[in-house]
C-alpha cells in the first residue's frame, strides 16, 4: 500500500522504516528542512523501559503543589485561559489512583521492553552509530525518604521481572565514579543495568538517511494542512506544496497531532508539555557520568553522550509557547555542576527546548481512529525514544493486518471513549 507518515520526528521515521520492512510505499512529510528538528532533537537521551511510568501516580497532586515553589522547580505552570489544559489537567487528576496508575504502568512497560529489544536488532541489522551505550540507569535519591519510597517501584519491577539494583552510597560512586565529589550529598539509589543511552537525532537522522538511500521518499519544509475526508477514509492531504493522496495515512506529530485531526472531528487528549535541555562538552572525562542518572530531587536526567553530557527536564505548561527562559538553564547547570563539577564546560551553554505531546492518562495513543485508513502514533511524553522502535514496529504491524507482539488495545485512541 502507499503510506504518507505525516511527522519525521524519532517516531515518524522509526514508523517509516517498519512499514517500510512491512512491504509498503512510504513517504514522510515533514515541516522541518530535516529530520528530527523539534521534540527529538536534544532529549535526555535516556532508553530506559523499567522508568517507563505515567506521569498520573498516587500523591503527585501534592508533590506537584511544593514542586511548584522550588527554587529549581521541577514543575512549572503558566496560569492561562486554556481549556485544553485545564481539560487534561482534570483528567490527568483523574488517573492519580493506585489502581489507574497500576493500569496504565502496564500498558507501558511491555511497550518499552518491546522497544528495547526492537532497536538493538534494527541496530544489529544497520550498524547506525548515534554515540549508543549500554550501562544502565542510575536514580539517584539524595534523601532517606525518597529512598524508602523508593520501595514501591521496586515491588514494580519486581512484577514485570525487570532487573535492579538498590545501592547505598558507596555502591553509586562504584556505578558512577564521578560522583565521588558530591558523595556527602548521597543516600543511594536504584539503577537498573539494563537500561541504554544515545543521541536520539544522532540515531532518527542516521535512520532517515538510509531510508531514503532504500525508497523511503522524505518530503521536507512541506506543512501539511488539512486531511480530506470522503465517507468513511481520509482521500488526501491538502499540504503547502500540494495534495498528496496515499491509501494509509499516519499522524505522527507529536503535540501537532489534535490540530491536524480536529478538523475531522476526531479529539486527540494530548498536550505539550515543554522540557528543556542542555548540551555540554566534557572538560575531564573522570568527573563525568558514565552513563544516565536522574535525580529524583528535581527531576532532571544527566546523560553522557560521547564526548557530551546532556542535561534534560523540567515539565512546564504553557501551550504553544516556545520562549526559553535563562532561569531553565540555570537549574539545568545547577545539577550538573551539584552531582559531577568540573566534569564540563557550563559557560554560555545554549538552551534548548522541545513539546512534550503528553497524554493524560501516561500510555501513548498507537492504532487506527474511527477512519478506516488514518491511523494514530503520538502522546510518547518523555518516553517517545524510549518506545520510538516499539511503537513503530506495532503500528507497521497494525497496519499490514498482523497480530502485534504486545497487547496494542489498550493503547488505541478508543480508551478516552468520544476522542475517536
Amino acid at each position: 500500500m502507499k503510506v504518507v507518515v505525516i511527522g519525521a520526528g524519532v517516531i515518524g521515521v522509526t514508523s517509516a522504516y517498519y512499514l517500510m520492512q512491512a512491504g509498503h510505499d512510504v513517504t514522510v512529510i515533514d515541516r522541518q528542512p530535516g529530520p528530527s528538528l523539534e521534540t527529538s532533537f536534544a532529549n535526555a537521551g535516556e532508553i530506559s523501559p523499567g522508568y517507563a511510568s505515567p506521569w498520573p501516580a498516587p500523591g503527585i497532586p501534592a508533590k506537584a503543589l511544593k514542586w511548584l515553589f522550588m527554587h529549581h522547580a521541577p514543575l512549572i505552570v503558566r496560569p492561562r485561559l486554556d481549556w485544553d489544559m485545564i481539560r487534561w489537567g482534570f483528567g490527568m487528576l483523574r488517573n492519580c489512583t493506585s489502581h489507574r496508575y497500576a493500569r496504565n504502568k502496564s500498558r507501558m512497560v511491555p511497550l518499552a521492553e518491546h522497544s528495547r529489544d526492537e532497536l538493538r536488532a534494527l541496530c544489529n541489522r544497520l550498524d547506525l552509530n548515534y554515540d549508543q551505550r549500554s550501562q544502565g540507569t542510575l536514580q539517584l535519591f539524595r534523601t532517606q525518604r525518597q529512598m524508602d519510597d523508593s520501595a514501591k517501584d521496586i515491588a514494580i519491577l519486581k512484577t514485570y521481572g525487570v532487573p535492579f539494583e538498590l545501592l547505598d552510597r558507596d555502591g553509586c560512586i562504584l556505578a558512577e565514579p564521578g560522583l565521588a565529589q558530591s558523595r556527602e550529598k548521597l543516600v543511594g539509589g536504584l539503577r537498573l543495568p539494563n537500561d541504554d543511552t544515545g543521541d536520539c537525532y544522532k540515531f532518527t537522522s542516521s535512520l532517515a538517511a538510509w531510508l531514503e538511500k532504500n525508497g523511503v521518499r522524505f518530503r521536507y519544509g512541506v506543512h501539511a494542512e488539512a486531511l480530506r475526508q470522503e465517507g468513511d477514509a481520509v482521500k488526501s492531504i491538502q499540504t503547502s506544496d500540494g495534495v498528496v493522496t496515499a491509501d494509509v495515512f499516519i499522524a505522527a506529530l507529536g503535540s501537532y497531532t489534535p490540530k491536524l485531526l480536529k478538523r475531522l472531528r476526531i479529539r486527540v487528549p494530548v498536550y505539550p508539555i515543554k522540557g528543556y535541555s542542555i548540551t555540554a562538552p566534557v572538560s575531564d572525562a573522570a568527573r563525568a557520568p558514565v552513563s544516565t542518572l536522574l535525580d529524583e530531587t528535581y527531576k532532571i536526567a544527566i546523560t553522557r553522550l560521547g564526548d557530551r553530557i546532556r542535561v534534560g527536564g523540567m515539565a512546564e505548561l504553557a501551550g504553544f509557547s516556545k520562549d526559553r527562559p535563562t532561569r531553565r538553564r540555570d537549574t539545568l547547570t545547577f545539577c550538573l555542576n551539584d552531582l559531577f563539577p568540573g566534569a564540563a564546560q557550563t559557560e554560555n551553554l545554549e538552551l534548548w527546548s522541545g513539546l512534550r505531546p503528553m497524554t493524560p492518562d501516561g500510555p501513548p495513543i498507537i492504532g487506527r481512529t474511527r477512519l478506516r485508513n488514518l491511523y494514530i502514533n503520538t502522546g510518547h511524553g518523555t518516553l517517545g525514544w524510549t518506545m520510538a522502535c516499539g511503537s513503530g514496529r506495532v503500528l507497521a504491524d497494525i497496519v499490514s493486518g498482523r497480530k502485534p507482539q504486545i497487547d496494542v488495545d489498550p493503547l488505541s485512541i478508543a480508551r478516552f471513549g468520544g476522542a475517536s
